[in-house]
């Protein structure tokens, strides 16, 4: 049986290498959520730094979306994936382990906490747009929801044990040392790609007269020629940036406004994302019941009001109650509103421009989160968390606007597969999209 009929018989986890991108993925992600409690936390209990420094330590993280995020998609297209991906995580890999090293040589600096965000945050791009574009090499398009909601899963799964295991390391160890989790994370995720035994095709060269800038043309002329595209960049982008607010603000709120330790501070994050997990559960189940377009208005519609949680969380248990309960509806939605976003994505665009067409949107959309991250961070310092993440909930709230206003509110799914030439014929109307995806029932299901 070939593997496109067992993905078809039992579902993209009966692959092999679809097994060993999970496992990469999963090994990944619980590093990258350790950090996600620890680096900041070496910045507000070593190195004492005010709130704006930690906003621009964040920003640091994300800046290389705007940095490098339109020329990745043009170079991810010209390379093979898989190799891309490992070189990728060892350069991470290496950038976080230099952390605890210079700790113990007690040289560490807020300089070189923003040297290795940056350094991470580039290989971070290509690794993301490289995994995106290779996701429908290895699975066929009708599983592509399927296998979206699998990866899904596992990030949330990593979003749930992570940051309870980096507070955890954080009290026994420092947070400097803590850090190591993501290295040695980066390093497993790289030995599970090195087993995947997917041929993949050598991107054909680079046509005579090419060039890297209409390469980039070619991808962002493709998003913005496509109106649903446009839609989903402008309310992703607009739900980033005031994630980016929240995630520059809360580790000073929840230690200095609600009084948390590191493990207290782990186990309000872990809580927060079981939200996120039982979205991945259950995206696929809402997408079919509901139609794929319907569930990503009504994922963050009905959702969104839950921030207003935030800034009302005080001090003590109560207020790390209600920060963990907003949160956790808040990623629900979230999560739910991306599997169908980015499988819809994965399945209409040509093979030959997946890599640009999600750096194009990834450039869009991620790129709104250190322009969050440094409002946040100012925010805070001159008015406060509270006031900061006030701010930040009333971006969530306006988060489906977009949505709401487009042709996407009249339809129940979303268009099916097209060829290059394919982006003007959606013209967003019920009519276009009956016939062209109305048949699909997505199987039970990224940050996008």
């Amino acid at each position: 049986m070939s593997d496109t009929s067992r993905a078809a018989a039992g579902g993209p986890l009966r692959l092999r290498d679809f097994r060993l991108l999970l496992a990469g993925a999963a090994t990944g992600q619980l590093g990258a959520q350790v950090t996600l409690v620890a680096l900041p936390l070496v910045a507000v209990l070593e190195l004492d730094a005010p709130a704006f420094q930690v906003g621009l330590l964040t920003a640091a993280e994300t800046a290389a979306f705007l940095l490098v995020g339109l020329p990745a998609g043009a170079l991810t297209d010209r390379m093979r994936k898989r190799p891309l991906m490992i070189r990728a995580d060892l350069v991470r890999a290496v950038a976080m382990a230099s952390i605890p090293v210079a700790a113990l040589a007690d040289v560490l600096t807020m300089a070189q906490l923003y040297v290795v965000a940056l350094v991470t945050g580039v290989a971070t791009v290509f690794f993301d747009v490289a995994h995106q574009s290779y996701l429908p090499q290895i699975l066929p398009r009708d599983q592509l929801v399927a296998g979206n909601g699998a990866l899904e899963t596992v990030r949330s799964t990593a979003q749930v044990t992570g940051p309870g295991i980096g507070g955890g390391l954080v009290q026994l160890v420092g947070a400097h040392f803590a850090v190591i989790v993501d290295a040695i994370g980066y390093v497993l995720s790289a030995l599970f790609l090195l087993r995947v035994e997917q041929p993949e095709e050598t991107p054909e060269p680079a046509t005579a007269g090419a060039s890297l800038r209409k390469e980039i043309g070619e991808g962002v002329r493709f998003v913005f020629g496509h109106p649903l595209l446009r839609v989903i960049a402008l309310t992703t982008g607009l739900a980033n940036f005031s994630t980016a607010v929240l995630m520059a603000t809360q580790t000073v709120h929840l230690v200095r406004v609600v009084g948390l330790e590191a493990g207290g501070l782990g186990l309000v994050l872990s809580a927060s994302a079981v939200g996120g997990l039982l979205g991945a559960l259950c995206a696929g189940r809402l997408a079919a019941g509901l139609g794929q377009a319907r569930v990503m208005l009504l994922s963050v519609l009905v959702t969104g009001p839950f921030a207003l949680l935030w800034p009302l969380s005080g001090h003590g248990l109560p207020g790390a109650v209600l920060f963990a309960a907003g949160s956790a509806v808040v990623s629900f939605g979230a999560v739910v509103y991306n599997v169908a976003q980015v499988s819809f994505r994965q399945g209409m665009c040509p093979p030959r421009l997946l890599g640009r067409m999600n750096a194009t949107l990834r450039f869009l959309m991620w790129g709104t989160l250190p322009l969050g991250a440094l409002l946040g961070g100012a925010l805070a310092q001159s008015y406060g968390s509270r006031t900061a993440l006030a701010w930040c909930a009333v971006g969530i709230l306006a988060v489906p606007l977009p949505l709401v206003l487009s042709p996407l509110r009249r339809m129940r799914d979303l268009p099916g597969a097209q060829d290059d030439g394919g982006a003007d014929r959606v013209q967003g109307t019920p009519r276009d999209t009956a016939s062209a995806d109305g048949d699909e029932r997505p199987a039970p299901a990224p940050r996008a």
